[in-house]
């Protein structure tokens, strides 16, 4: 069975004159086995298990167009490495990241997003992507 988000990446190849590949598939379908933010570390070790012929290089080339399809996204550092999630089909929302344990909230405020919306409006911008990523410490770790 073919998914929304395999169509979506196999139209974004063919617009480009690039191949959906097996290795692309599995890359692929492992991002979106995945329900959480993960780096290309924990990505490679995971697709490790199923294809131990598989490069990093493979998927430091595909996570970019994966990103620029808007299928997963950057969503913070967290202790040095670059957090992805994917969010084809998912609501927009923000991250609060502890920087001790590593813990990451996800929240959504309709207040943030309408301020958000007020500044483009007053200065004329039209958005096409923001972020909002929030680095301190989690209850947890504030009370060690």
């Amino acid at each position: 069975m073919v998914n929304d988000y395999e169509v979506e990446f196999r139209n974004y190849l063919k617009e480009r004159a690039l191949k959906f590949t097996p290795e692309r598939q599995l890359i692929l379908k492992t991002v979106f086995s995945l329900h959480k933010h993960f780096d290309i570390d924990q990505l490679w070790e995971r697709l490790h298990k199923k294809d131990n012929r598989l490069s990093r290089a493979t998927i430091y080339r595909t996570l970019p167009l994966l990103v620029d399809c808007n299928l997963i996204q950057e969503t913070f550092r967290c202790q040095g490495r670059v957090q992805y999630e994917h969010i084809f089909g998912h609501q927009h929302h923000d991250h609060m990241v502890c920087i001790k344990c590593g813990k990451v909230i996800e929240f959504r405020n309709e207040e943030i997003e309408r301020l958000q919306e007020e500044i483009c409006k007053k200065y004329h911008f039209k958005p096409v992507e923001h972020r909002l990523g929030i680095r301190g410490y989690c209850q947890k770790c504030q009370s060690k």
